[in-house]
């Protein structure tokens, strides 16, 4: 019995059939089959009913993820869809790090890892399978990050304690050093491969915007509710020490507001590429609700990334009507935009660089500049500013990261690894812009591309002054704009040799 790639569950060899088949070729009657799915159910339903009310959210939270579990067991796909709605807010405190007590046992990584076995499981069963994986990204992106994880661990028990003792991390020997800096960022990079194998598997990759709209329409909503219901002023949030007020949500004002620029770059350029009305109807809601929220992260990072992508469309498109709008709009709203918005941009403005980088040239970058000559090459490992000379003898904040994406990328992994993770995301945005323009991909994908690629140049202008280079929780949209990408690449090529072959 012949299947093509979509069909689910493993493949016996011998006979080429799944195990769908194997269970279809059993003469069980529709109603017997009906009726053990409802005794299946209820049996589930009244087990962990039982023990949520024993043991409360926890159970809770496992029965979702259990049955979401059972659900990518069928279709790996269906557990990419879940992956797309979870990855970005997986940062965040609502988020559980844990179920009974069992230190990694989270709704995430119990849906990465059956969603890896249920592409395992498929995978097994086909003859000719698409292929994602790029040398670009081995290459230029996983060996330095992988050698910077390797130097790192020779360093671990030079950290300070203080990093401890104020959480800033959660290890101190090698193995947790590896399981934090290096295993877990490296989750995104898995994230982005997953969403592409499954895509290119799908006929209607559109699909998975769904999801990815719904996960902004949550990040956004987060941020504003917890805003709202903290009875703070925009006064209060403005203020140069309130860069933390938002951190109770799992991830730092500027985290949040580069996260919210690169989601609200891939929204502007899907909402107008579609004809779809009702998907440039949702994405529009979805573009105000996220700028709410990056306005309420009070980032000037965001701000930046926000124009920058904004300036980005203007000039991409270079249409008449769309200029005279945004000369109609953007008075209007710089004009009804509160004080406190205007005292945070200009923070600063008159009283020094240092001022207006809000430390960061005087107390973090000045203190680490006689050190770089140390490691020129390879660099000093993964998080090397915590057991930097300059932190060791007290002269620096106690920061893990130098807020700046291309000095900690340089002290990381040296200059090598610095032009090679740098020239990854530089092909990034090269084959972004190309699919972006490329016809055979449907309109709503062009726009993801394109907006992907505005996304990316906004967030590496702004590592100036923050971000990383390196997989990070602000990433999640742009490493979905890549997983796609690689998806519809993969796609494509298959098809092409197929083709080829037929006409030989």
């Amino acid at each position: 019995m012949a299947s093509n790639s979509s069909d689910i569950g493993f493949r016996d060899s011998r006979v080429g059939w799944t195990l769908r088949d194997r269970w279809a070729a059993f003469d069980v009657p529709p109603a017997a089959r009906r009726t053990a799915a409802i005794v299946g159910l209820a049996a589930f339903g009244a087990v962990w009913g039982v023990a949520v009310a024993i043991a409360g959210t926890p159970a809770f939270l496992m029965c979702v993820s259990l049955f979401a579990c059972i659900v990518c067991l069928r279709d790996f796909r269906a557990g990419v869809a879940l992956l797309v709605l979870l990855m970005p807010m997986s940062q965040s405190e609502i988020f559980p790090r844990s179920l009974f007590g069992i230190t990694g046992l989270n709704p995430l990584n119990l849906l990465m890892a059956t969603t890896l076995l249920a592409f395992v499981m498929q995978r097994a069963g086909e003859r000719k399978a698409p292929r994602v994986f790029t040398w670009q990204l081995g290459l230029l992106y996983l060996v330095p990050f992988t050698m910077g994880g390797i130097i790192g661990t020779q360093h671990v028990n030079e950290i300070p304690g203080i990093f401890q003792d104020l959480g800033l991390i959660q290890f101190n020997n090698a193995v947790g050093y590896l399981r934090d800096l290096w295993a877990k960022p490296l989750l995104l990079v898995m994230y982005a491969l997953f969403v592409g194998a499954a895509v290119a598997r799908s006929d209607r990759v559109d699909r998975f915007l769904l999801p990815m709209v719904l996960s902004v329409f949550a990040m956004a909503f987060l941020a504003v509710i917890y805003v709202a219901t903290s009875g703070a002023t925009l006064a209060e949030l403005s203020g140069t020490y309130a860069r933390s007020f938002l951190s109770a949500l799992g991830m730092h004002a500027n985290d949040l507001g580069r996260l919210y620029a690169t989601a609200y770059a891939l929204l502007l350029f899907i909402w107008d590429r579609t004809t779809n009305w009702t998907l440039k109807t949702v994405c529009l809601f979805a573009m105000g609700a996220v700028f709410v929220a990056l306005l309420l992260t009070f980032s000037r990072g965001a701000f930046f990334g926000f124009v920058v992508v904004n300036v980005i469309y203007l000039f991409a498109r270079r249409r008449l009507k769309i200029l005279l709008a945004a000369g109609a709009i953007v008075p209007v709203v710089l004009a009804l935009m509160p004080g406190a918005f205007w005292y945070r941009m200009t923070m600063g403005f008159g009283s020094g660089l240092n001022t207006i980088t809000a430390g960061r040239t005087g107390d973090i970058w000045e203190p680490l500049y006689p050190e770089l000559p140390d490691h020129p090459f390879f660099g000093n490992g993964l998080g090397s500013v915590m057991y930097s000379r300059a932190m060791i003898e007290g002269r620096l904040w106690q920061v893990a990261h130098p807020h700046n994406a291309y000095l900690e990328s340089y002290m990381n992994m040296g200059a090598i690894g610095l032009v090679l993770v740098l020239g990854f995301w530089i092909w990034v945005w090269r084959i972004l812009r190309r699919e972006s323009r490329n016809e055979a991909n449907a309109p709503e994908m062009r726009g993801m591309f394109e907006g992907g690629a505005a996304g990316l140049l906004a967030y590496l202008i702004a590592g100036m002054a923050g971000a990383s280079l390196q997989p990070d929780a602000t990433q999640a949209f742009l490493w979905l704009a890549f997983g796609m990408m690689l998806g519809v690449r993969a796609k494509r090529a298959l098809l092409a040799k197929a083709g080829a072959k037929k006409r030989k």
